[in-house]
């Protein structure tokens, strides 16, 4: 399993740049980020090559999906984000759905359905891949609309898109769904990137009950060849976390 580290869970508090150089020193190849807009693109860029770090993914700036009075925030938002990836070289995007703003559940569903229809011209203009995500309403999103991965799945087969696929949370699915590895191997067609954590605390995969070693083993063998971000809140210091993570885990 490639894995991949989530800078702001990790190294919030200094520069990207700084953040890249600890990851590469710690043996990973791989990062993300959630937004861009705080990064000065071109220092950014030179860092990630510097270092040998690939940005595998980052978010787009809007997530408001279920409500078609905003779609051309969205899609603005998703032409941005394109234009920053290019200059990064990040070819995935990560966008949550947005909240139930309590109309017909039906009707919700079709706006985020047609966002994306709307959106996948762009994307598939750009050469970049925007991944809708199911998140838990039980325990950190209340009130978010999408929380099913099989329901995730649907929207994705409904917008029959390349460049339109699901980033399946382990940690959000165990708590909303549980059946891990039966959903994940299942849907690797429409699965482009993984985000773990450990489950109750969403701290380090080991400290949960899931057996992340199984998982990945799998995942792997079902022929999944994307990543996995760490995006947990480590107990441990930083550093020291990410050292346990690849020990544990191995991968590249």
């Amino acid at each position: 399993m490639k894995l991949c580290v989530p800078i702001p869970c990790f190294f919030n508090g200094i520069p990207f740049e700084a953040a890249v150089e600890k990851v590469s020193a710690l043996g990973y190849k791989y990062a993300e980020i959630y937004g861009w807009k705080q990064l000065d693109l071109a220092s950014a860029l030179h860092a990630l090559k510097n270092c040998g770090v690939t940005l595998l993914s980052m978010c787009t700036t809007e997530f408001c999906l279920t409500d078609p009075a905003r779609r051309e925030a969205w899609l603005n938002g998703i032409r941005e984000s394109c234009e920053a990836a290019a200059v990064l070289g990040v070819k995935k995007l990560i966008t949550q759905v947005g909240q139930d703003t309590g109309e017909d559940r039906a009707l919700q569903r079709q706006s985020v359905v047609s966002g994306l229809r709307a959106g996948a011209p762009i994307l598939e203009s750009a050469g970049v891949t925007v991944m809708i995500e199911p998140l838990n309403t039980k325990v950190d999103h209340p009130g978010y609309f999408l929380t099913s991965s099989a329901e995730a799945f649907d929207i994705v087969r409904a917008v029959n898109s390349p460049n339109v696929k699901v980033v399946f949370d382990i940690y959000h699915q165990q708590i909303s769904e549980g059946n891990i590895i039966p959903n994940i191997t299942a849907n690797l067609d429409l699965i482009s990137h993984l985000h773990a954590a450990g489950h109750p605390g969403r701290h380090e995969l080991q400290r949960g009950e899931n057996d992340y070693r199984n998982i990945f083993a799998a995942v792997d063998k079902a022929g999944y060849t994307g990543a996995c971000g760490l995006e947990y809140n480590p107990t441990l210091p930083p550093e020291e976390s990410l050292a346990a993570a690849k020990a544990i885990y191995g991968g590249e």
